[in-house]
């Protein structure tokens, strides 16, 4: 017979049992401890991140210089229809 195993209970998943725990707070006292001594140098670094964020934006964003010809924009000259005159249109005719 299964003793691990009672009716109507299945075991927690590791982030409940107790070495979960244990981790959890060890992983929480190292980042704090990681954040306050570590805090001028993470906003030292700061501006540099965000211009670093610019072309990595631009890169996935717009997936590179690639991806900017089919965003709807006004056709070329050889994409538009050639222009027809329309019934009643008097352009070019002299009054």
């Amino acid at each position: 017979m299964d003793t691990l195993h009672t009716h109507g209970q299945s075991t927690p998943s590791f982030w409940r049992s107790r070495y979960g725990i244990g981790w959890l707070v060890l992983a929480g006292i190292a980042a704090w401890f990681l954040w306050t001594e570590h805090r001028a140098h993470l906003f030292g670094a700061l501006p540099w991140l965000v211009l670093l964020a610019c072309p990595l934006m631009h890169v996935f964003m717009h997936r590179g210089h690639h991806g900017h010809h089919g965003h709807g924009g006004t056709p070329t000259p050889a994409e538009r229809p050639a222009a027809t005159p329309r019934p009643g249109d008097n352009t070019g005719a002299a009054p």
